[in-house]
C-alpha cells in the first residue's frame, strides 16, 4: 500500500472508488505526456512512493507538464530513491478526507472516524480537525465503510490512514493509504478518547483491538495545528536558526503540546520545518476553535519565523469558522489571511514601556558591578528635581518611523505621548527569562503584554496577536565608504544547490530558473527578478550556501535600447 500506483489498482479491485488516471509502468515523458491529455488538464503528478507533499506537482495546461513532471522527479528521488510518477485528474478547490482505520490479527477492523486536512500549503497540511465539518452522519458511514474495505483488501494490521479526496458533492474517491500512524493522530485520539499507540503495541502483542465498532463513539471536536519554522509572509518560505525564546500554553486534558524543540536549540536546514504541534479539544467545534486562538496566542516564538500568527488569522477566519474549507482555501482568502498589519496605539506603549523597564533593569545589573553600587545616579527611575525627565524613544514598524516621547512622572507613572496623542500610563513589569511580563494601565485601560527583546528588534505578544518593532541603528554606525552592490540572485534560506539553469554570458528575463535549491527536504526554484546577462556563478551543484548567499551576479546588458530597459 506504500506504492500509489499499486494501491490504486488494488483498491479499485477490491470496488472502492478511485480518481481517473494513469498508475502504468512506462515512465517515459511521451507516456507520461499522452496519458495526461487522455485524462485531461489540469492533471496531479505524483510520486508513487510519495508522501507528506513531496514529489507532487500541479500541471495546469500542457504547456507546463514536463517542467512539472521534471520538478516532481527530483524532489521524489531525493525523498524516497524513486522518481516514479502517476497522473491522476485533478479535482479543483477538493477536500482531503481522511480515515483512521485499525484492524487486528483476528480480522477484526474499525474505523475511528474522519479527518479533515483540507487547509495545506505546498499540498502539506497545517492544520487538521476531526471529525470533518459539515459531512452527513450517512457520509460519514459511508467514509468509514469505504475505509475498512480498503484495509480488509490487502488483510491490514495495525494503524492505518486511508485518504480520500472529496468533491464538493461531497463525493470522495481513494487516493491514498498510509500504513502508521500519522502527524495528526491525536484529533482521532481526543474525539474517542483512546490511546492508538498503546492499540498498536497491543494489535503488535496479537491482542484482540481494544474496541469493536460498537463502542466507538464521536464526543466533541478537536484541532490540531503544525508549529513550522517558516515566513508566511514570504510564501510560507522555510527558515532555520537559534530559537532565542518559546512560551507556550500550559498543557491539560483538553490541550497538548508536542514538540521536538526547546528554547536555545537551533533549528536545522536538514530536516522538515515542523517544530511542534498544538492539539485542543472542546465539546463542539466553535468552543474548540476558540481555546485554540486563545492557546495560540499563549504560542509565543522568538529568533526565527514562525507559522503562528497566520494560524491565528486562519482560525479567526469567517468562512473557516463556517467550515468551508477545501485545498484552495490559502490562496482563495489570500487578503483575508494576509492583512495589511497595524500597530494599535496601546501595543506601541506596551513596547516602549518595557524598553524603559528594561534599560532600568540593565542599568541596576550594571551597577552592581561597580565600586559604588547605591550611587543615586544611576537607580534609572528618572527622578529629577525641579522638573521631570522626557526621553525620546525612536522606533521603526517596517517602514514607518516612530517617535515616542516618554515623561517620568514617578518611579512607575509615565506620560507617553506620539502622534499628536498622548497617554497617562502604569505599569509593574517581571522580567523572566528572557522575556519582560507588563501589566499596564494606559488611561485606565488595563491590558497585559509579553516583550522579549533579541538584538534590535522589539516583540510584542499580546491576547490579540503579535508585533515587531526595530531600534533603528545609529547612522554613525551604518555608513561606509560608498562602493555599489552587484546585481544578481540571493538565497532565500540556507540549502544544497541542485542544479544551476544558466551559465556565464547568457542572458535572462524576468522570470527565467535560475538554480534550484534543496532545502528541509523540498524544492525551490530560484527565478530572474530582472533582466540582465549572468556575469559569474560562485557555487556549483552539491554546495551548501547560507541564507542571503550571492548565488548568480548579473551585468547590465548593453545591447538593449535604452528605451526597452525594464525599470525595477
Amino acid at each position: 500500500m506504500g506504492i500509489k500506483s499499486t494501491s490504486k489498482a488494488i483498491m479499485a479491485a477490491a470496488g472502492v472508488p478511485v480518481v481517473l488516471g494513469y498508475h502504468g509502468g512506462d515512465q517515459s515523458d511521451q507516456t507520461l505526456l499522452s496519458e495526461a491529455k487522455k485524462v485531461g488538464f489540469p492533471v496531479m503528478i505524483k510520486a508513487v512512493r510519495g508522501g507528506g507533499g513531496k514529489g507532487m506537482r500541479i500541471a495546469m495546461t500542457e504547456s507546463k507538464f514536463l517542467e512539472q513532471l521534471e520538478s516532481a522527479r527530483r524532489e521524489a528521488l531525493k525523498s524516497f530513491a524513486n522518481q516514479e510518477m502517476l497522473i491522476e485528474k485533478y479535482i479543483e478547490m477538493p477536500r482531503h478526507v481522511e480515515v483512521q482505520v485499525f484492524g487486528d490479527q483476528h480480522g477484526n477492523y474499525v474505523y475511528l472516524f474522519e479527518r479533515d486536512c483540507s487547509v495545506q500549503r505546498r499540498h502539506q497540511k497545517i492544520i487538521e480537525e476531526a471529525p470533518a465539518p459539515g459531512i452527513s452522519e450517512e457520509v460519514r458511514r459511508e467514509l468509514g465503510e469505504a475505509a475498512v474495505k480498503a484495509a480488509r483488501a490487502v488483510d491490514y494490521v495495525g494503524a492505518g490512514t486511508v485518504e480520500f479526496i472529496m468533491d464538493k458533492h461531497q463525493k470522495f474517491f481513494f487516493m491514498e493509504m498510509n500504513t502508521r500512524l500519522q502527524v495528526e493522530h491525536p484529533v482521532t485520539e481526543m474525539i474517542t478518547g483512546t490511546d492508538l499507540v498503546e492499540w498498536q503495541i497491543k494489535v503488535a502483542a496479537g491482542e484482540v483491538l481494544p474496541m469493536m465498532q460498537e463502542s466507538l463513539q464521536l464526543r466533541g471536536h478537536a484541532f490540531e495545528t503544525r508549529i513550522y519554522a517558516e515566513d508566511p509572509d514570504n510564501n510560507f518560505m522555510p527558515g532555520a536558526g537559534h530559537l532565542h525564546h518559546i512560551s507556550t500554553p500550559l498543557p491539560d486534558s483538553a490541550t497538548r503540546i508536542e514538540t521536538g524543540v526547546r528554547q536555545g536549540d537551533e533549528v536545522s536546514v536538514h530536516y522538515d520545518p515542523m517544530i511542534a504541534k498544538l492539539v485542543v479539544w472542546a465539546d463542539d467545534r466553535q468552543a474548540a476553535l476558540r481555546r485554540l486562538r486563545n492557546c495560540l496566542s499563549e504560542y509565543n516564538i522568538v529568533g526565527l519565523k514562525t507559522n503562528v500568527k497566520f494560524l491565528s488569522a486562519l482560525s479567526a477566519n469567517r468562512e473557516f469558522e463556517l467550515g468551508k474549507v477545501h485545498t484552495d482555501f490559502i490562496p482563495q482568502h489570500q487578503e483575508a489571511l494576509f492583512p495589511k498589519s497595524e500597530l494599535p496605539d496601546h501595543v506601541l506603549c506596551q513596547a516602549v514601556l518595557a524598553l524603559v523597564f528594561n534599560h532600568r533593569q540593565g542599568i541596576k545589573e550594571i551597577t552592581a558591578k561597580t565600586s559604588d553600587p547605591y550611587t543615586p545616579f544611576a537607580d534609572g527611575s528618572g527622578g529629577r528635581l525641579n522638573h521631570k525627565l522626557t526621553s525620546v524613544i525612536m522606533l521603526n514598524c517596517g517602514d514607518n518611523e516612530l517617535v515616542v516621547e516618554v515623561t517620568f512622572d514617578s518611579i512607575d507613572e509615565f506620560t507617553i505621548g506620539f502622534g499628536g496623542r498622548k497617554y497617562k500610563a502604569t505599569a509593574i513589569v517581571e522580567i523572566r527569562d528572557n522575556a519582560s511580563e507588563l501589566t499596564c494601565v494606559l488611561d485606565g485601560v488595563t491590558s497585559k503584554a509579553k516583550v522579549v527583546l533579541q538584538g534590535q528588534t522589539v516583540h510584542v505578544f499580546t491576547k490579540d496577536g503579535s508585533h515587531e518593532l526595530t531600534i533603528p541603528t545609529p547612522e554613525f554606525m551604518t555608513a561606509s565608504g560608498g562602493g555599489t552592490v552587484l546585481g544578481g540572485a540571493v538565497a532565500p534560506m540556507p540549502g544544497i544547490i541542485e542544479k544551476i539553469a544558466v551559465k556565464p554570458g547568457d542572458k535572462v528575463q524576468v522570470g527565467d530558473a535560475l538554480v534550484i535549491m534543496i532545502a528541509m527536504k523540498m524544492e525551490y526554484v530560484i527565478r530572474a527578478h530582472k533582466e540582465g546577462i549572468v556575469e559569474a556563478i560562485p557555487y556549483k551543484p552539491g554546495d551548501s550556501v547560507q541564507k542571503d548567499a550571492q548565488l548568480i551576479k548579473f551585468v547590465e546588458d548593453d545591447s538593449k535600447e535604452p528605451e526597452e530597459e525594464v525599470k525595477i
